[in-house]
């Protein structure tokens, strides 16, 4: 997943002693919440800092200055207090309150993003479906009714929303993201491949499941290619060269 940013960056001071906090560290919170929520299911009051690392699947050492951001510390031979931790996570991403959601395109992905239950489990809830598909507006998904696109403002409006999902056509996006911003929307998460225009001011996440699938042939492709390496020269050194055929070889 990538981001687009466009107005104050997330490590910037907001002027109401909101934390410092460099974006790397923003990505990893929600996994640390993850964590913390299954530990506390499962019925740990405390977790040590490797114990934590480990479930989140993070060095220990990254863990520890992450959270020294939020001013948690911990307590030695203790470790953390997983409720205080929880509720000190929750209230840096803002989810002491539950966002409301909208979501714009209900096709395949749209669909199956509508009928997800997990996001009511991490502090959102879908409150609005919208399509500009005729066919496809007034249909029930998950409870909810498909909103023709043009009721957009009014919706929003209605349901305060500041939240939306695009899942539609790539060369729809963009004039979805203009109506979202119009309509008062301030943060959104693309899954259209391509990149959106966005004022200053409106923050953009975008999932491009192919980019991750590539990303994950490129790491198959190394893994092919180091299997084919010899594995112990005469002086215990293998020296990697490109070849005009691109395969990797050893000399």
């Amino acid at each position: 997943m990538s981001q687009q940013r466009n107005g104050q960056a997330a490590g910037a001071p907001d002027g109401a002693g909101f934390p410092d906090l460099p974006e790397a560290t923003v990505a990893r919170l929600p996994e640390y919440l993850r964590a913390l929520h299954h530990l506390a299911e499962t019925g740990f009051d405390t977790v040590s800092s490797e114990g934590l690392a480990a479930a989140a699947g993070v060095n220990s050492a990254k863990l520890r200055k992450d959270l020294s951001h939020l001013g948690s510390y911990g307590t030695r031979g203790v470790g953390y207090d997983v409720a205080l931790l929880i509720a000190q996570i929750e209230h840096v991403l803002g989810l002491t309150q539950r966002r409301t959601v909208a979501l714009v395109g209900v096709g395949n992905l749209g669909h199956a993003l509508a009928g997800y239950g997990g996001f009511g489990t991490r502090g959102f809830r879908i409150a609005a479906l919208f399509d500009a598909d005729p066919g496809r507006v007034g249909e029930q998904i998950n409870g909810l009714p498909v909103h023709d696109i043009r009721r957009l403002p009014e919706v929003v409006a209605a349901e305060a929303i500041s939240i939306a999902v695009i899942a539609t056509p790539a060369e729809a996006a963009q004039q979805v993201a203009d109506q979202l911003v119009a309509a008062g929307v301030t943060s959104i998460l693309n899954f259209a491949p391509c990149v959106l225009s966005v004022p200053d001011g409106v923050d953009v996440r975008k999932v491009d499941l192919a980019v991750e699938l590539q990303i994950l042939s490129f790491h198959e492709h190394r893994k092919s290619a180091l299997t084919t390496l010899p594995s112990h020269p005469a002086n215990g050194r293998v020296k990697i060269r490109p070849a005009l055929n691109g395969e990797a070889l050893a000399t």
